[in-house]
Formats: C-alpha cells, structure tokens, sequence
C-alpha cells in the first residue's frame, strides 16, 4: 500500500501530511509545500515504499496527484550480495 502525501492549504499557509505522521510539515508558500510533498515521496520510494502525493487548492479540488513507485534498494558500495 502506498503512503498518501497531502498538500493542502492550512490558514494562511499550506501543510503536507502523510500517512503514519502526526505533525504537519507548514509552509508560506503552495509551491514550497508540493516541492517538499514530491521530495518525501520521492525518498520513500527510493526507501521501497511507494507514495502517492495529492495536492489540493484553497477550494478544496484536487488540482495534483502524483504516483511515486517503489523502487529496488540499489546495492551499497563494498557490499556483497
């Protein structure tokens, strides 16, 4: 199951919210917020667990959704297999 990533608008400023997570990340900005949204999701992935970001806007539509696929654990450097 892929961990669900929020970015929506929380007063004057926009949150992002995932999965498993009781504090909000807040940021000034929306564009700020998708950025830190796809940056998470995109390291969760990388980790081997897929993430799926949702962007809403100040009227509460969805206007962004994006799908971050699990990725295979690259093997460490000086590791054996």
């Amino acid at each position: 199951m892929a961990t669900l990533i929020s970015v929506e608008p929380s007063g004057e400023h926009w949150s992002v919210t995932w999965d498993g997570v009781a504090n909000a990340m807040l940021f000034k900005s929306g564009a700020r917020a998708e950025r830190a949204a796809r940056s998470l999701g995109e390291r969760l992935a990388a980790a081997g667990q897929a993430a799926e970001v949702c962007i809403r806007a100040r009227d509460g539509a969805v206007v962004g959704r994006f799908v971050c696929a699990r990725t295979p654990t690259a093997p460490q450097p000086g590791r054996r297999e």
